[in-house]
């Protein structure tokens, strides 16, 4: 019988799978007023790897738990890339850009998880 794979798990599995570095879990749920329940937040050095991570996400979930992004964005320039599953919203940054934004800054009434690279 095939392994059940949470949604999380999988993305997480998926970046890890691609040497993405720094990954946090922002837990949003207790947050007021947001449109997910979790942020899934990575970085690479190079805009390459950015795409190739967010690229590994989306077949890693889709082969693992049959689910598809409801919307991606940011692929064409891969500073930023947005893979949005509705329920998780996984930031893929190039590093410089993720330094930029702060994003775990910006939320960080936030439950905080970090994750141990692979």
């Amino acid at each position: 019988m095939p392994q059940q794979y949470s949604l999380l798990d999988a993305v997480i599995e998926s970046i890890q799978d691609k040497k993405g570095e720094d990954i946090v879990v922002l837990d949003l749920r207790k947050v007021q007023d947001t449109i997910t329940d979790q942020f899934i937040i990575c970085h690479a050095d190079n805009t390459t790897q950015v795409r190739a991570i967010a690229h590994n996400i989306v077949e890693m979930v889709r082969e693992k738990t049959g689910e598809t992004p409801f919307s991606k964005e940011g692929f064409a320039n891969a500073e930023w890339i947005l893979v949005d599953y509705l329920d998780i919203v996984v930031h893929v940054f190039y590093k410089e850009k993720r330094t930029f934004y702060q994003l775990e800054e910006l939320w960080s009434d936030a439950q905080i998880k970090k994750i141990a690279n692979s």
